[in-house]
């Protein structure tokens, strides 16, 4: 009987799968096709969703840095965290080229589940599709409410992709993502499989979040339906989840 996977041994081999995903996962996000019309509608999104620029914004899981360079764009001072390098590279590219009010996106190597941060140092916490790879998401956010001051925000992006299973669906037509993402590792993301996004927010409820909300965001449903998604994937209506610390 082979060893049970650590925690480590799972973040990295997370990590290994979106370092080599991300020249063809960032170059699908650049369509020039659909660039401006993303920029746009995820503006949108975000512009509801947090606080008055300027706000100090912590991205996790920021992969090739889109959510922070359109936060940037709006005007609020951001810092994006990753532990996939390979996604870093691409990040730091896009922020080297924008030209944002309060500057570009700082881009840090940093665990989404235990940011190395200084605590009541942002006024919002946000992230598109990491709760749903996200070991221990209840300890995660609860971390994340501790780098916020009074009021703060935590706002995620994401959506129930597997909610037949892993290993069940058109997405694991990817050998290196069936690989990745193995028995052991999915066991170790409490949301990976998750059936309702309800999961998600009973996770911030959980963490101790006050007011939490879902709003679908159909506009993107919309976007997917007359461009297509990355090859592998499926169509599905993607939430905003998010609430506030109290005080």
């Amino acid at each position: 009987m082979s060893a049970p996977t650590t925690t480590s041994a799972v973040q990295d081999r997370i990590d290994a799968y979106w370092t080599g995903r991300a020249p063809a996962y960032d170059d699908h996000q650049q369509r020039p096709e659909r660039r401006d019309l993303d920029r746009g509608a995820w503006a949108e999104v975000w512009s509801d969703a947090l606080p008055p620029a300027p706000a100090d914004v912590l991205d996790v899981g920021t992969g090739s840095g889109h959510v922070a360079c359109v936060l940037a764009g709006l005007g609020h001072r951001v810092v994006g965290i990753d532990l996939a390098e390979g996604m870093l590279e691409r990040a730091r590219q896009h922020a080297a080229t924008l030209d944002a009010p309060a500057g570009p996106p700082r881009f840090l190597r940093g665990d989404a589940v235990d940011p190395a941060l200084p605590a009541g140092s942002f006024d919002a916490v946000v992230g598109r599709y990491v709760m749903w790879t996200l070991r221990e998401p209840v300890d995660a956010v609860r971390r994340w409410m501790r780098l916020l001051r009074p009021g703060g925000v935590v706002a995620v992006v994401d959506s129930t992709w597997f909610p037949e299973g892993i290993g069940a669906g058109a997405e694991t037509g990817i050998d290196a993502f069936a690989t990745a993402y193995d028995e052991e590792v999915r066991a170790a993301l409490p949301l990976a499989q998750a059936g309702s996004i309800e999961a998600t927010a009973d996770v911030l409820r959980e963490a101790g979040l006050a007011d939490v909300t879902i709003t679908p965001l159909e506009a993107l449903l919309e976007l997917d339906r007359r461009h297509g998604v990355a090859p592998g994937h499926e169509v599905r209506l993607q939430h905003l989840v998010r609430g506030r610390v109290a005080g």
